[in-house]
């Protein structure tokens, strides 16, 4: 299923066999949360940018259109068009972002639906019911991600819940995997690592879940709050004690740094809303720092958002353009920002891929990961 294939240092260049593909690692997810990206992005402009995972969310999808009815119209890669992997998150991300509307117990947590108010419970066993019906390639365990900082007694005990709701998890997935139903009986299940921002609970927790039969495992619980060095500290502590034969998730994250940062230190799958939601509000990444296509400056500018891009918006369109349609609030600046941003990150990864393939990282490293966090001049 994963195959490491070259090194640099910690670095990791890698292949995932998944049933809808096979996907070349390190690799960075677009977020289609609801089944489509957002900014009008359609499953075969995906394939045009380059995208080889899309991801979508359990609690979106399970209260609205309702894995049900996706399972009715032959699971997600038929209802939206897309053939490629695609990995669902548990909805354990909403056990934290809606923490006003929810309650957590043992058995599972009970949410308010943002929607309409109505009462919602979702255990390991639902989240892995929810995500067969939706027929994903890559299914995550439901967990519980903490707010940095809380406080360490109640992190440690939400660490050992999450521990048993993993164990439940995998019993469950593999009883799912062989029912007659089934979408997509090739799942695998990726188990997730939290801890705040302890490192000896994040250690133990690693230790704990490593032990159980998962298929990849993911860092969850970071870039919600914490000092980006506290993250990077973190990831130091739990690689150690992930699995080296099993692919490696950082999740929610996050700059084009974040990216390279976190693949210098042993990450293979990453994923995060930012580049889409920058695009949306004007803010575009280029080989030189990044820009705002909103400002002044590019009245009258003629040239495309990169030179060096290949994208479809930066092979017909130019900044003046661009910016007169945000002006305008046209919906096509949104959905030609957003291709643009999720071409760069998907190249990105690409070009990572080949700077571990002929040695090069560290300079690649030393070359982008500062410039790629400042404004281009």
């Amino acid at each position: 299923m994963f195959k490491v294939m070259k090194t640099q240092r910690r670095a990791r260049r890698g292949v995932f066999t998944c049933p809808h593909g096979i996907v070349q690692t390190p690799v960075f997810m677009n977020v289609g949360t609801q089944g489509a990206i957002k900014g009008a992005v359609s499953a075969q402009d995906l394939k045009e940018i380059g995208c080889q995972v899309e991801l979508s969310n359990t609690y979106h999808l399970h209260l609205r259109p309702g894995d049900a009815v996706i399972q009715e119209l032959g699971g997600l890669h038929r209802f939206m068009h897309w053939d490629g992997p695609i990995l669902t998150d548990s909805g354990g991300f909403q056990v934290f972002s809606l923490a006003g509307l929810r309650k957590i117990k043992e058995e599972g947590v009970t949410f308010a639906s943002h929607i309409d108010g109505r009462r919602i419970f979702m255990g390991p066993e639902e989240s892995m019911q929810i995500q067969s019906n939706l027929g994903s390639d890559i299914a995550m365990a439901f967990d519980e991600c903490v707010e940095n900082p809380s406080p360490y007694d109640y992190v440690e005990q939400s660490c050992q819940r999450t521990f048993r709701w993993l164990e439940r998890c995998v019993r469950e997935h593999a009883r799912l995997n062989v029912q007659a139903d089934c979408v997509n009986p090739g799942q695998v299940l990726f188990g997730i690592n939290q801890g705040g921002i302890y490192p000896d609970l994040r250690e133990r927790h690693m230790r704990e879940i490593a032990r159980l039969n998962c298929d990849g495992f993911a860092i969850g619980g970071l870039a919600v709050g914490e000092p980006t060095e506290t993250m990077y500290e973190i990831i130091d502590v739990v690689e150690p004690h992930m699995p080296k034969e099993k692919p490696r998730y950082l999740m929610g994250v996050g700059t084009p740094s974040n990216l390279i940062e976190a693949v210098a230190r042993g990450i293979d799958f990453f994923d995060c809303v930012m580049p889409a939601r920058n695009a949306r509000h004007g803010k575009l990444y280029t080989w030189r720092g990044s820009i705002n296509i909103k400002n002044e400056q590019y009245r009258l500018d003629d040239a495309p958002i990169d030179p060096d891009c290949g994208c479809p918006t930066c092979r017909s369109f130019s900044r003046a353009y661009l910016r007169h349609l945000m002006a305008a609030g046209e919906m096509l600046a949104m959905r030609l920002a957003v291709l643009h941003n999720l071409y760069f990150y998907n190249s990105l990864m690409e070009r990572i891929r080949t700077a571990i393939e002929t040695d090069t990282f560290d300079l690649f490293q030393a070359s982008y990961s500062g410039l790629l966090e400042r404004s281009a001049k």
